[in-house]
């Protein structure tokens, strides 16, 4: 990711966390966490890319939040523990985005909205809270994007699941692929159905049968 856009998703951070009256010495040090974590070696989509791409995809139906703070917190945290071989990452990430919120003296109501929308991005299921909704589609947005970015996409994965060998990989990710093509729909909103639909299964299609 460019400099810029790094910086770019700091500014965002810390005006974020002043509306909490978070000394900066406080905000600081939780970025550096964020940041070093979101920097380790084996991440390879799972990084500050995706969270610039995320914002870029909610950014343009903000208005359509009923939170949109818990929106933002959410984005920084939902991928801040990530190793592919656990099972449990979306779990940790959301205990440790409470921990942190608890901390700065966030409104409950929106460590609770930061915990759910965390924990959806596990199973991508239909919730009854269109934030929920939206952010979780948003998550999936690169399922839908164009060709040779989604093959980067793919590849990415691909090498950060690169501690397992193709007669383990392979399998894993077709039967998660499949669990795709076979929902009736992929994207949960009408906003994001319209926009990544119909590409996103002609992507995920090609991988399945490129592998």
């Amino acid at each position: 990711m460019q400099q810029n856009s790094y910086e770019k998703l700091n500014e965002i951070y810390v005006d974020l966390l002043f509306n909490y009256r978070t000394s900066r010495e406080t905000i600081y040090k939780l970025w550096d966490e964020i940041s070093l974590k979101l920097t380790e070696s084996h991440r390879h989509y799972h990084h500050f890319g995706h969270l610039e791409n995320l914002i870029q995809e909610l950014e343009p139906i903000k208005a359509e939040f009923y939170d949109w703070n818990a929106v933002l917190l959410s984005v920084f945290y939902h991928d801040v523990i990530y190793h592919a071989i656990a099972s449990d990452n979306e779990e940790q990430s959301a205990e440790l985005a409470k921990k942190h919120l608890n901390e700065i003296n966030c409104h409950q109501k929106t460590i609770d909205l930061v915990y759910e929308m965390i924990i959806a991005t596990k199973s991508h299921q239909v919730s009854q809270k269109n934030d929920v909704n939206l952010f979780t589609d948003a998550d999936l947005a690169i399922l839908g994007a164009e060709t040779e970015v989604y093959q980067n996409y793919a590849a990415a994965i691909r090498q950060e699941y690169s501690v397992f060998p193709d007669r383990i990989y392979i399998p894993g990710r077709k039967k998660v692929l499949l669990h795709f093509l076979k929902m009736e729909r992929i994207f949960k909103t009408d906003y994001f159905f319209q926009k990544y639909e119909e590409k996103a299964r002609i992507n995920i299609e090609n991988e399945f049968k490129s592998l």
